[in-house]
């Protein structure tokens, strides 16, 4: 932000509007569905449901202003630059999040970086309450030798790529291999898969970024294989995107019938979503292994498939040194059962061939400000219930409340046999009024 826009934007942070005034920090979908809640209820005065909870509101709510600020100038956030291209469905929220923008009661502020253009500090002195819904800005990184080989790629940033993030758009990520290994087994590690091996025609249709489409044309990958540490109960994706990928023209399955061995009885009682989800894998697995043995080797261009108990060890070089030549995974076995389970190494070892890698272990939160405290070890603000912990929210205290203070002063000093006994401790003040 140059300069004078900078000292513009301070001047008018500087005087505090007697209405609530609300600052959302991020335009994704968790600002904007933020931003749409206290709107709608800020109506009734309240958004907790007594006077000591920190966000009630008692006067001026009809005035109430959300201000929303975001470092890149376009907003939405995951909704623009993650959601899948062929998910246009998805993508409908934008329809909504518009609407609000447009209220006279909420404005967006685009190309504003908090923590650079403007202070947490000086948020907090502007509105009655300052919301963090920045995101996770960075990946979780696999801590294994060789992970910074050329061809190894994070999902965030492989999607960012194809979806337009600006940070990405110069990714260039090498296609020219015949197998990609996705570390992973989430609906985003799903997403890149159907991206990778999608007939060109239907990306065509979609918000694909074209460099990404002219890439995606050129390329050699015609194997997919999604490998994780736990088991087919411990699958993140869900049945929707399993479905996508099972049905995608001219890609074949390949699933291990000997994977699901015994999963029928596990799985009677479990909630419906999963019992449906390891259904629907076990069926594809005996379905492609049947047709495998009638038809042998079909004639079919490209293919996906699912490795179970396979943990990464080290990411494998060529003999120059300079690229991924494929992966080093160490099996495990499972202690425990359902979504607790965990994954213990066995000892034995195999190594998977692929010119390519995407690790997609999931995301992680960057500090914002330094006036923010930041968990470095989880990646997260630290707070309760959301309360950010460390950092004072500010409560002004409006003169009903002080009149409060004023008559327990009185009465005081009435037992004393004083006009008066002053409550001398600020604390001990905000206490008597709920703060």
């Amino acid at each position: 932000m140059a300069a004078p826009a900078r000292v513009g934007l301070r001047r008018w942070l500087s005087s505090r509007a007697p209405a609530p005034r609300i600052c959302v920090v991020g335009s994704g979908p968790a600002g904007f569905y933020t931003a749409q809640h206290i709107l709608k209820f800020l109506a009734t005065g309240f958004l907790c449901s007594t006077p000591s909870c920190p966000a009630f509101l008692p006067e001026h709510h009809d005035l109430a202003q959300v201000d929303i600020y975001e470092k890149l100038p376009v907003p939405f956030g995951l909704v623009r630059f993650g959601v899948a291209p062929d998910h246009p469905e998805v993508k409908n929220v934008i329809n909504t999040f518009t609407h609000t923008a447009r209220s006279d009661r909420c404005a967006y502020y685009g190309n504003v970086t908090v923590g650079r253009d403007v202070t947490v500090g000086e948020l907090q002195q502007a509105y009655h309450a300052v919301v963090l819904s920045y995101g996770a800005e960075d990946n979780r990184v696999l801590g294994i030798p060789g992970e910074n080989l050329s061809g190894v790629y994070s999902a965030r940033a492989f999607v960012g790529w194809y979806n337009g993030l600006p940070e990405n758009r110069d990714l260039k990520p090498d296609l020219s291999c015949e197998t990609a290994l996705i570390l992973g087994h989430g609906n985003v590690a799903l997403d890149i898969a159907r991206i990778l091996l999608s007939p060109l025609d239907f990306l065509r249709k979609t918000d694909i970024t074209d460099c990404s489409l002219a890439a995606l044309a050129c390329s050699k990958v015609k194997r997919v294989w999604l490998a994780g540490r736990r088991g087919p109960l411990q699958v993140a994706f869900t049945i929707k995107e399993l479905r996508e990928m099972i049905n995608l023209p001219g890609t074949q399955p390949v699933l291990n019938p000997a994977d699901f061995t015994g999963l029928e009885n596990a799985v009677k009682d479990a909630p419906r979503p999963r019992k449906r989800l390891t259904e629907l894998m076990i069926k594809t697995a005996l379905e492609k292994h049947r047709e495998k043995a009638v038809m042998a080797q079909a004639a079919v261009p490209r293919q996906w498939g699912l490795k179970f108990q396979r943990s990464p060890q080290e990411v494998l070089p060529t003999a120059d040194g300079m690229r991924v030549r494929g992966v080093r995974m160490a099996l495990t076995r499972l202690e425990g059962s359902g979504d607790s389970a965990k994954a213990v190494p066995t000892g034995d070892m195999e190594e998977l061939e692929c010119g390519l890698v995407l690790s997609s272990i999931g995301y992680r939160s960057l500090p914002l400000d330094p006036a923010v405290p930041f968990d470095t070890q989880h990646s997260i603000i630290p707070n309760n219930l959301g309360r950010v912990m460390g950092v004072p929210g500010i409560r002004p205290v409006s003169f009903s409340e002080w009149e409060k203070i004023d008559a327990a002063e009185v009465a005081r000093g009435k037992a004393a046999g004083k006009p008066r006994e002053k409550i001398v401790d600020p604390q001990e003040m905000l206490q008597l009024i709920g703060h």
